[in-house]
């Protein structure tokens, strides 16, 4: 299974939408360099379906990339399918499935802003394994976890 990395985003503040880069570089045990949200956790990049946002503008949700709070927009994976344990790989990165969802303490701007979030059940969380760095465009291969304990 794969996809295409529709987009990169990053934030500088927690709390705040996320906006689209050209290239982003992924630090091992930290996440994304420069986003607010990277750090030494089981939480370092976030991932979301472009598929998912696309069906929630069809809706009249008019996002823009990065408006969930998501580190990569990928076009062609339900990541919420996944098991824990799946890994995802690009040219030159790999991250592993770490968490599926969250929960929503503070409703963020784009609840604010729409009155409903996707992120919480159909986003999910990852730990960078090998990093390097990622840019859109990129084909984003999934291994499922009964491949890695075969290869």
């Amino acid at each position: 299974m794969q996809g295409v990395i529709k987009a990169v985003c990053i934030s500088e503040k927690k709390g705040t939408e996320k906006h689209p880069v050209p290239c982003a570089h992924l630090t091992v045990q930290h996440g994304i360099d420069g986003d607010a949200h990277a750090g030494p956790w089981h939480r370092q990049v976030s991932l979301l379906s472009y598929d998912k946002v696309e069906e929630f503008n069809r809706r009249g949700g008019q996002v823009e990339n990065g408006a969930f709070g998501e580190n990569l927009l990928v076009k062609g994976i339900d990541f919420r399918s996944l098991p824990l344990g799946a890994v995802f790989t690009t040219e030159n990165t790999k991250l592993r499935l770490t968490q599926i969802g969250k929960e929503c303490h503070s409703h963020c701007a784009i609840y604010h802003r729409v009155g409903t979030c996707i992120m919480p059940h159909e986003g999910v969380f990852a730990e960078v394994l090998e990093g390097g760095d990622i840019t859109p465009g990129e084909i984003m291969k999934v291994i499922l976890p009964e491949e890695t304990e075969k290869g």
